[in-house]
């Protein structure tokens, strides 16, 4: 469904994408992360059609993008960062109407719309305004619009951003069933755990090129060790000093907490209980994980 070779994009003396090669599947979700700045906007604006590159090809549905970039958006579905719904009218007219875009008759849309407001959980809301509806309301009519045409491939460019857990779950179980459907999704998100869930396949990107590409649980266990306790509290740095090396396979503070990699957290567990004012979180490791390890954790603007 998409094919990128050698892809790059340069803004004055900034090359924001370096050499890119992608490839999707019929039928997978494919994650794109990234830090801000990676350039996976200017990535997502190239595989639209809507900014041309530099070098390198892609193609999209069949379809040579961007020569025939407006042919092959006909057979997408996007579902932009921002909801840009029309105020002006209710949720059932901003299907008909972004339906009209895709050169759909009325009788086709309208006969479409009921299902489409049942998938997004607003068959209540089908004559409601879009100032009266909640923030999860407005990214779940945003998704059920760029299905109106019956798409081919999804984008998705942050779909759960600003939404509370409630409203991520309910997208989330939408878009499951989207990909149990063989529908094609690429998603970016800033959100490790939506990628990890949703995602078979994603690409981490860091200064325009691609870090690593995998499946999620083969990343983590390529890049990663398996376990983490994360240690904070008085006394701590002289703990990491003495203590940290000889259990820890990898240690990394981060401002007042120790993160301690290894394969055996029992081992740091039982070093830990010899210090008591000191306290710890065990877990498994995670995409978080590996995604900080790759690009770093400095701040990103």
């Amino acid at each position: 469904m998409l094919t990128v070779s050698g892809l790059c994009k340069r803004y004055g003396n900034t090359e924001v994408v370096r050499g890119l090669d992608l490839h999707v599947q019929r039928g997978e979700c494919f994650g794109l992360l990234g830090p801000n700045g990676a350039g996976k906007t200017t990535t997502l604006r190239l595989l639209l059609g809507l900014i041309e590159p530099d070098a390198g090809s892609i193609e999209l549905a069949g379809i040579a993008v961007p020569a025939r970039a407006r042919e092959a958006r006909m057979k997408i579905g996007v579902v932009p960062q921002m909801d840009n719904l029309d105020p002006d009218f209710s949720v059932r007219e901003n299907l008909i109407a972004y339906g009209r875009y895709f050169g759909m008759s009325r009788a086709a849309i309208s006969a479409r719309v009921p299902e489409l407001l049942d998938f997004a959980g607003l068959a209540s809301k089908a004559d409601a305004q879009i100032p009266q509806l909640s923030g999860g309301m407005k990214r779940r009519l945003t998704l059920a619009r760029a299905l109106v045409h019956d798409p081919d491939m999804l984008f998705l460019d942050e779909p759960t951003t600003g939404l509370d857990p409630q409203a991520r779950h309910l997208i989330w179980q939408g878009l499951r069933r989207l990909i149990n459907a063989g529908k094609t999704i690429v998603l970016t998100t800033h959100f490790m755990d939506e990628a990890e869930r949703l995602a078979d396949r994603l690409a981490i990107l860091d200064h325009g090129r691609v870090v690593a590409e995998g499946a999620p649980r083969t990343l983590i266990e390529s890049h990663i060790e398996p376990a983490v306790v994360e240690v904070y509290g008085k006394g701590l740095a002289s703990w990491t000093r003495e203590v940290a090396d000889s259990v820890c396979l990898r240690a990394e503070t981060v401002g007042e907490t120790l993160f301690c990699y290894t394969d055996n957290a029992q081992r740091v567990i039982g070093a830990l209980h010899q210090a008591s004012a000191l306290r710890y979180l065990h877990r498994p490791s995670n995409l978080e994980d590996v995604f900080l390890k790759l690009t770093g954790r400095d701040l990103r603007d």
